[in-house]
């Protein structure tokens, strides 16, 4: 499949990580870092337009992002919360980009195939928004149209960005996948080492 050039990732990675009582991003999993992790499903989906967002902790990441050739911004007002990471990462994004995937950094166990069919499902779509879906729950990323880049740019963040979207839940599409990993974040320590023992089991049943 040749890349995605119309269509671009945002990975949010300028929180705190105050729950997990350790920085998140570089934490170990699967043989690197959370960061690469979920930096790796859109690569091996052909998403060539892929930026990072950083805030807090930004210059540690930043020189993992340079080695390996990733996109980043910075938004100097990550301490306002996830949203204003969001229109900092929308704001970065070219003008010819049709539809962006927003993901969680310690939403990193989100699988590739995930992520092509949820363009699959895209192409001729008249969507505004994607959402992955896994046992009738909704998860991460959404694919979300440029035509809600200005509404977003516009918000006053209240609510968040859910808030926002809940308002074009008629231009809505929900795509099933087989992927418990669109559900599966890392807030905690007790997430960390439930999900480490998750991919550990995985690998010995291989």
């Amino acid at each position: 499949m040749s890349a995605q050039k119309n269509l671009a990732a945002i990975i949010l990675s300028a929180g705190y990580s105050s729950r997990m009582q350790d920085f998140k991003p570089l934490l170990t999993l699967c043989g690197s870092t959370i960061i690469e992790k979920a930096i790796s499903a859109f690569v091996e989906a052909d998403i060539a337009d892929i930026t990072v967002v950083l805030g807090n902790r930004a210059d540690d990441i930043r020189q993992l992002l340079e080695r390996l050739h990733i996109k980043w911004t910075f938004n100097a007002d990550y301490n306002l919360g996830m949203f204003s990471s969001v229109s900092a990462g929308i704001r970065s994004l070219n003008s010819e980009v049709e539809g962006v995937f927003l993901l969680p950094a310690d939403i990193p166990l989100v699988k590739s195939s995930s992520i092509r069919l949820m363009i699959k499902a895209y192409e001729g779509s008249e969507a505004l928004v994607l959402y992955p879906v896994n046992r009738k729950q909704r998860g991460h990323p959404p694919l979300i149209s440029s035509k809600l880049f200005p509404e977003i740019l516009t918000w006053n963040g209240i609510g968040g960005l859910q808030k926002l979207l809940e308002r074009h839940e008629n231009k809505a599409l929900e795509v099933d996948v087989q992927d418990e990993g669109i559900l599966l974040d890392i807030d905690t320590p007790d997430d960390y080492e439930k999900i480490c023992s998750m991919i550990k089991v995985h690998e010995d049943r291989q």
